[in-house]
């Protein structure tokens, strides 16, 4: 009798549990393998009897052979792998599904024929049906499968195939919660590669489905952001560091692949691939932390193509006004981005709309203004005011710094048009409308002065071969307008703009502070030759300038800081633009100075006389230098021996400084420490300088809606002025017209 326990009997049952396998027994049973499909018994032959054994590699070679020579039985071998994978799956058998896909793996690899199609078919299925599977293992081993499937070419195309699916089932695996943390990576990682793979495999394909659809776009993104997130919020041991080293991290994994994504993207793509990263950002409140945020768009910048990168600018700026309502952290982390994207993105990166960009970052300096003044703003949820003065603030300094960071991506030309544009906007009483009444005196104040920073960040770096280009009529008198107002910062403002635009040879630096420079020769400046637009600029402007120098230092309210811009303006004026003209002109200007600190007619503070005469120290011991003249250097130095000795707070070491000594009054300043103009005519004239026009004392015109006039010269007794080398009479008054007569 046959039991169980006989071998004969456990060889039976062998059997039984093969044929139900659909495996062909080798004992009693095992004729009735002979009358199945040969596919079949190839596949049932592949599998060992012991499953950890593994593939048996012999008989592979043989269904692999098979499979080529007899293409049409591929997608029917594809089925009944699968119906064996269902089977297995069901039956907890996991050693038989990883032969199983191993042997799928291997047929996709070697088989690229017509019918391959069929075949995909139901591979596809076998590894949807191991991702719906809650075991961690079997979900990564259908994500490896999967994407080796993704690196194959196919010979053939497929009209039908779907992957919409696989996209939300790898992004499900991205945001992984599962309880142990190890294996909760590994599943997000597979994610992340399967991700990876659906866009290898789609993205080059016009038949496959459109991966940059919003649909799919709106669940990969996010779900590669969130594992940069998380990766940042994660300190790793230096236990992890070193074992990172040897394998790749998640985060690189991820960057890689977002990086790679981006990189695919054509134009009509970079605006479903951006818009989920704003809108991740934004879901998740990570713009007020600006890290995260300007990580994601350096990444987006370094990895689309080059020209278009304005298209990024420009969903930012919409994405700006999108917020104008949210509260300045958020605003101000937009921006940051704005700054940082900017200072990646190729020349000319702004686009076409060029003054629309700045246009939108002005509007949000007037609104940030605005809320600052107001002590308010509404948040677009709450509807709730908060007052965050210090926010805006910030905001508004975030605004400027992105406005230059734009600007210095222009070429000069249309740097240029910037300039002309912001300087359009600045409220100025009787040349540019100022604000509506509800603004007040302030509002216009506070705008005056954002928008001259953001005109400062332009100009800075600016570089430019002709000063009537740089400077032309349309910005320089609506500037020089703004040095006329009483606020101190306008007018400090105005002189570090005007440094910025002279200054073409990086001269500057020589002159962060006022000194006496005893040799000019180790500041190693450099000197060029003035241009002929050079001095049509001079002729044109610089009885401008001069006027504006001198009623600078007429202001009592000048401090320390606008003295040290005064002085490198004149220093660079004398370096860029000077030709003998100017230089005598820039002279009889300092002179001018030294007679208003002396007289004190503009009932100006100690400090500021004593300022103004060490300013015009420290100026005439450099152009003294400057000229080669001995004589005229001889007479500055002696003066500034006498004041070191007897007046040493007329020099500007003793006066630009934290707490200077300064006398109760200036006034009986001694003759011997002054400079005096008829010995410097004298120096000057014997070196063939025009001694005629040195020796008139410099008297500021009355520019502006004042026209020069017969009887505005005769109303000067000790006044002469100058065009060029042609003084001002009343006979040359009558031989103009009055329109070529208003400077």
């Amino acid at each position: 009798m046959v039991t169980p326990e006989t071998p004969c009997g456990r060889r039976l049952a062998l059997d039984c549990r093969n044929i139900l396998d659909h495996r062909a027994g080798g004992g009693v049973c095992g004729c009735c393998g002979a009358l199945r499909p040969r596919y079949k018994r190839l596949v049932d032959n592949i599998f060992p009897e012991d499953p950890e054994d593994g593939l048996v590699k012999a008989n592979m070679e043989k269904l692999t052979f098979y499979a080529l020579s007899a293409p049409e039985k591929l997608d029917r071998i594809g089925a009944y792998l699968s119906e064996r994978l269902s089977r297995d799956v069901a039956r907890h058998r996991y050693g038989y599904v990883c032969i199983a896909m191993e042997a799928l793996d291997q047929l996709l690899m070697a088989c690229h024929c017509q019918s391959i199609n069929l075949f995909v078919e139901s591979f596809l299925k076998m590894v949807r049906k191991l991702l719906e599977s809650d075991k961690p293992n079997l979900q990564i081993l259908g994500t490896n499968s999967f994407v080796k499937f993704a690196n194959i070419e196919e010979d053939t195309p497929s009209y039908h195939r779907s992957y919409d699916f696989f996209v939300s089932r790898f992004s499900e695996m991205c945001h992984s919660g599962y309880e142990d943390p190890d294996i909760r990576t590994k599943i997000r990682m597979a994610g992340i590669r399967g991700l990876q793979g659906v866009v290898r495999k789609t993205v080059n394909d016009e038949l496959q489905a459109n991966i940059w659809d919003p649909q799919h776009m709106d669940k990969i993104v996010p779900s590669l952001l969130f594992n940069l997130q998380t990766a940042d919020s994660r300190s790793p041991s230096p236990l992890q560091v070193s074992s990172e080293k040897e394998k790749e991290s998640p985060v690189e994994l991820t960057e890689r692949c977002f990086r790679e994504l981006l990189g695919r993207a054509a134009y009509t793509h970079i605006k479903n691939a951006v818009t989920p990263v704003l809108m991740h950002l934004d879901n998740h409140s990570l713009w007020e932390g600006k890290t995260f945020a300007v990580r994601c768009f350096k990444i987006i910048m370094y990895s689309i193509q080059s020209q278009h990168s304005h298209l990024v600018m420009q969903q930012l700026l919409g994405h700006l006004d999108a917020n104008s309502r949210s509260s300045a952290p958020v605003r101000a982390g937009i921006v940051e981005v704005l700054l940082e994207a900017a200072a990646i993105a190729a020349s000319g990166s702004v686009g076409p709309t060029v003054l629309e960009v700045f246009n939108t970052l002005l509007r949000h300096l007037r609104l940030s203004v605005d809320n600052e003044l107001s002590g308010a703003y509404e948040l677009t949820e709450e509807g709730s005011k908060v007052i965050q003065e210090h926010e805006e603030r910030q905001l508004q300094e975030a605004v400027i710094r992105t406005i230059g960071s734009f600007a210095n991506t222009l070429p000069t030309y249309q740097r240029s048009e910037v300039m002309l544009f912001i300087m359009g906007k600045i409220p100025i009483p009787g040349v540019h409308p100022i604000l509506p009444n509800g603004s007040g005196p302030e509002g216009n104040r506070m705008i005056q002065v954002m928008l001259l920073k953001s005109l400062r960040q332009v100009t800075s770096g600016f570089q430019t071969t002709n000063m009537l280009t740089a400077l032309p009529s349309a910005f320089l008198e609506p500037l020089l307008c703004v040095s006329l107002l009483e606020t101190p910062e306008l007018r400090l403002l105005v002189l570090q703009i005007l440094v910025s635009l002279i200054d073409r040879h990086h001269n500057t630096h020589h002159f962060s502070c006022i000194s006496i420079i005893s040799d000019t020769s180790v500041l190693k400046l450099k000197l060029d030759k003035c241009s002929r637009q050079d001095n049509l600029f001079m002729k044109k402007h610089a009885q401008h300038l001069y006027r504006h120098i001198y009623l600078c230092c007429e202001e009592a309210s000048s401090a320390h800081t606008h003295f040290h811009t005064l002085y490198t303006l004149l220093a660079l004026l004398s370096i860029e633009l000077a030709n003998e003209e100017v230089l005598i002109d820039l002279i009889r200007l300092a002179l001018a100075l030294q007679d208003l600190a002396v007289s004190g007619e503009e009932c100006l503070p100690v400090f500021n006389r004593c300022a103004i005469h060490a300013l015009c120290a420290a100026y005439l011991n450099l152009i003294s230098q400057l000229t080669t003249v001995p004589s005229f250097c001889q007479h500055v130095h002696e003066v500034i021996e006498v004041r070191q000795k007897e007046a040493a707070h007329l020099l500007p070491e003793d006066v630009f400084i934290d707490d200077p000594r300064l006398p109760a009054s200036l006034e009986h300043t001694q003759e011997c420490v002054l400079f005096v103009q008829s010995k410097i005519v004298e120096a000057l004239g014997g070196s063939g300088y025009n001694a005629e026009k040195l020796a008139t004392p410099y008297v500021p015109l009355n520019i502006g809606n004042q026209p020069i006039t017969a009887q505005y010269i005769d109303n000067q007794p000790n006044a002469a002025h100058y065009i060029g080398n042609q003084p001002i009479t009343a006979q040359y008054i009558g031989n103009q017209t009055i329109a070529a007569l208003i400077l």
